[in-house]
């Protein structure tokens, strides 16, 4: 099979393809032809080392999500999966994806839903499902004003759809014109944070702000907090300006605000395939339409340069 291979830690260019053995499904697994493979920023620091995520164990495989088709079931897994389009997170510390054939978990397949690509079916298995999570704190009404920080990618854009969907006025931050132009087309306001002035802009049109979705951080988080009104919620998930102390410094800078738990405990099992369920159902019945950008899968290289340089919009996905 082809499959991308990384040897060493290092920048993109470590992502080399190669021709490697097929895998074969064990006990409890099924083996699927790829048709589409999820990157996500954590690839991105996995592949260089980037403390506090552990190293990955070298030869690696990339990717933990994966859609296509079953072609092969282990001995005790139902015969009728194989030929079944299917999408399967490939689980937190799984990998494999970024290749022409990957081994799945039989009980983490979901059937693809009528209607929605392999692609699309990728950014709802992973990044959905983180979505469905934080709604699910947030707990939006048609009262709220939502900040939403990197607006345009493959989770920011799905947060702003939900929360129009909400009724909620949405103010989306994004860098650069063509991404606000994106975030604007979804029915929000924006802010472009490369911008001069912008924080600026967001005092303005964030003015009753009631909650903010996060996974910034640094000046852009503590810009979006401190616009936050006495009372509100915010939902911090990561830090991809680089700032690891993010999470627990935004705790402290605003006693008057609340940190709803949504992340403070990661769902397992029956919770959280329930959030791939929604997830997926969501997309299939146009409620959340995912933005994909897509790469071939030889380009792996290319497609993490691009998601480092925050060249992408919505989720990043890899095609045979």
């Amino acid at each position: 099979m082809r499959a991308i291979v990384q040897k060493q830690l290092g920048g993109p260019e470590v992502l080399e393809l190669a021709e490697t053995a097929d895998p074969e499904p064990g006990p409890g697994q099924v083996r699927i032809a790829v048709a589409a493979a999820g990157v996500h920023v954590l690839d991105t620091a996995l592949r260089r080392g980037d403390p506090p995520f552990p190293p990955p164990e070298l030869p690696y495989v990339p990717g933990r999500e994966v859609a296509g088709t079953v072609d092969a079931a282990g001995p005790d897994v139902d015969p009728s999966w194989i030929g079944r389009s299917v999408v399967a997170h490939l689980g937190a510390g799984g990998s494999g994806g970024y290749a022409s054939l990957a081994v799945a978990a039989a009980e983490s397949l979901h059937p693809l839903p009528d209607g929605l690509t392999p692609a699309a079916a990728v950014t709802m298995i992973g990044t959905g499902r983180t979505a469905q999570l934080l709604l699910d704190g947030a707990a939006l009404t048609d009262d709220d004003v939502v900040l939403v920080t990197a607006a345009a990618g493959g989770l920011g854009t799905l947060l702003v759809q939900a929360a129009r969907h909400a009724g909620a006025r949405v103010v989306g931050l994004a860098g650069g014109p063509a991404k606000t132009e994106r975030v604007a087309a979804l029915g929000a306001q924006t802010v472009d944070y490369r911008a001069p002035g912008w924080q600026d802009r967001l005092r303005t049109v964030a003015e009753g702000a009631t909650v903010a979705f996060d996974g910034v951080g640094g000046e852009v988080g503590r810009a979006v907090l401190t616009a936050l009104r006495p009372g509100g919620r915010a939902l911090v998930y990561g830090f991809s300006s680089g700032d690891e102390d993010w999470f627990t410094e935004s705790r402290a800078l605003r006693s008057d605000i609340t940190f709803p738990p949504a992340l403070d405990k990661r769902p397992t099992g029956a919770a959280l395939r329930d959030l791939e369920t929604r997830a997926l159902a969501a997309a299939a019945d146009g409620t959340l339409v995912p933005e994909v950008t897509t790469f071939p899968l030889a380009e792996a290289a290319a497609a993490h340069r691009a998601l480092e340089s925050r060249a992408t919009v919505g989720k990043v996905v890899l095609v045979p």
